[in-house]
């Protein structure tokens, strides 16, 4: 038998999320945004009526959402949501002004409350972010300027200058 699901409002939703102790209060950067916030991790959510993520993949059934991500989850600093930047040795917090090593309890706090989050909005939950945090951008120390470097490659069947 099929499961019945509410399809809460952006206000309801907003309900269910202080109702699970997560702080709620208006974000001025974005228009309509909703900062929430628990374990020191935050994110901005919008009212939205567009499909769920990854949900416009041809297997994937399009699913409406009450919320929308403006700013994906990450670290509270001093009242702005920090990227998590991944460069392959270590993860770092990035926010406008700066950039700190993350510690294993800010990327468990993170990890927390995004699977809390998606839990309680009815976004989808992907297996690799289930399995631990991820990242917003992916720095490489060994491939930073890599494409550059490399110069095309050759084509013996086309007529040289040579011979």
């Amino acid at each position: 038998m099929a499961r019945k699901t509410l399809n809460a409002d952006f206000n309801q939703t907003l309900d269910t999320l202080r109702a699970h102790s997560f702080d709620v209060s208006p974000y001025d950067q974005v228009a309509g945004g909703m900062l929430v916030s628990k374990h020191g991790a935050a994110a901005v959510l919008v009212p939205g009526q567009g499909v769920a993520q990854y949900a416009s993949q041809a297997h994937a059934p399009a699913k409406q959402t009450a919320v929308v991500f403006a700013i994906h989850p990450g670290v509270l600093v001093r009242g702005e949501v920090a990227r998590l930047l991944d460069r392959g040795y270590q993860k770092f917090i990035r926010t406008s002004q700066y950039e700190l090593p993350a510690t294993a309890a800010q990327l468990q706090g993170i990890h927390m409350f995004s699977e809390e989050l998606n839990q309680l909005t009815g976004v989808v939950s992907l297996y690799n972010q289930a399995l631990g945090t991820t990242s917003d951008v992916y720095q490489y120390d060994r491939l930073k300027n890599r494409e550059a470097v490399q110069s095309p490659p050759a084509r013996p069947w086309e007529k040289g200058g040579g011979h």
